[in-house]
């Protein structure tokens, strides 16, 4: 008999709109229908994340997995393509994939040891950058989204974003951010790129020391893959000496991955410019104060 699941309350109060109603009611039967049909039984309490279900379970032969489901998006339609091609390179494999539901079986990695949970954050670092450096020497399969489209896309919606920021120092950062894209658009790149690579994504694991989870594939520049290594545990960075701590994090990184300093610092100003084109289109009339400071760094470094 396969088990009920129940969805944790925190997912459920996620997914309020009336897509995300339908899918929290068909989640349970979906659920249990690819644990009966991949032969799994749960091991453990179900866990979520931004947007989705993580079950851990047990294959038939014993071997420990998750199973994860989440609601279908532009971010996520690539995951499957991106884990095959990596093929566990330096981040959690792919076990199975159900076209139908999305639902993906997953290498189990130890969701209590984040490497967020590293005192030195020069050590962390050390490890994100040579995970990172693994997973953009791969070349992007076809059939992702493309950096290129997406930087050309955000370009075109600068314009009327900008009257929504009070502050014309943050209207002038945004032009600023938006001008360094525009000299990088001939060349996005072609490297399969994790696009949140924090230190939130990055687990202990069995096969290896540490693992990154939770890619949304695409292909492009490197260094539109730098910031959210920047933002890590920024509540720490922010108390301490921000402008050191966010240049030798660059440094580590650009050096990890053989990056032109120049066009990664182009490409983390317009990684900056996506956030805050999609902060102004939640109703916010300023840059957020960690970003800011960011690319501030980068430009003055």
């Amino acid at each position: 008999m396969v088990p009920s699941i129940d969805v944790p309350d925190a997912l459920a109060a996620s997914h309020r709109d009336e897509a995300g109603r339908a899918w929290l009611a068909a989640l349970p039967g979906r659920a249990a229908a690819l644990i009966d049909r991949w032969s799994l039984r749960p091991d453990g309490p179900a866990a979520h994340g931004m947007a989705g279900l993580v079950l851990p379970v047990r294959r038939a032969d014993g071997t420990s997995a998750v199973l994860k489901l989440q609601p279908p998006s532009e971010d996520n339609a690539g995951v499957p393509l991106g884990l095959r091609t990596w093929n566990g390179a330096g981040i959690s494999r792919l076990l199975d994939h159900d076209p139908a539901s999305g639902g993906l079986l997953l290498e189990r990695l130890d969701g209590t040891r984040p490497l967020s949970s590293l005192s030195d954050d020069d050590e962390a670092m050390q490890i994100l950058a040579g995970i990172l450096a693994r997973l953009v020497a791969v070349e992007a399969p076809d059939g992702l989204r493309r950096l290129g489209d997406i930087a050309a896309d955000m370009l075109d919606q600068v314009p009327a974003a900008l009257p929504a920021l009070v502050d014309p120092a943050d209207r002038e950062l945004v032009r600023t951010c938006a001008a360094a894209v525009t000299e990088l658009l001939d060349e996005p790149g072609d490297r399969l790129l994790h696009w949140d690579l924090h230190y939130g994504n990055v687990l202990a694991g069995e096969r290896e020391p540490w693992l990154a989870i939770d890619p949304e594939p695409l292909a492009g520049d490197p260094g539109f893959d730098l910031w959210p290594a920047l933002d890590s545990n920024w509540e720490v960075v922010a108390a301490g000496d921000v402008r050191r701590t966010v240049l030798r994090r660059f440094d580590r990184l650009t050096e990890a991955l053989g990056l032109d300093r120049e066009r990664a610092v182009g490409w983390t100003l317009g990684r900056i410019l996506q956030n805050a084109l999609w902060d102004i289109e939640d109703g916010e009339a300023a840059l957020a104060p960690a970003q800011a400071i960011q690319a501030r760094t980068l430009l003055t470094r």
